[in-house]
């Protein structure tokens, strides 16, 4: 299993709850695809450096997880499907180089 990093900026029209539901939803689909959630960051509700979707912001929140590197592409489909997310950025952690 790889080591990624998510980075999600979902609707500002959600209030913190809802937020929540879908931070909770999204960590319930990486454990059903076998890898597990190692933190999560929720930044809060910030301005956006344009518009996306007509919205000028959105709430930040930030995964740290783990995800069997076959599972990825499934994962990245489940991300586009959810309506309330605006955008998301996912990326491979590498590990830091020892000296």
């Amino acid at each position: 299993m790889r080591k990624y990093e998510l980075m999600s900026v979902f609707k500002p029209n959600l209030d913190a709850e809802e937020v929540d539901k879908i931070i909770e939803k999204i960590n319930s689909i990486i454990t059903d695809f076998g890898g597990n959630v190692e933190s999560v960051d929720k930044a809060g509700r910030k301005k956006l450096a344009y518009d996306i979707q007509n919205f000028r912001d959105g709430y930040f929140a930030t995964t740290i997880l783990s995800l069997p590197a076959d599972k990825v592409a499934e994962f990245k489909r489940q991300l586009r499907l959810n309506d309330n997310i605006l955008r998301t950025m996912f990326m491979e952690v590498s590990e830091k180089a020892s000296v």
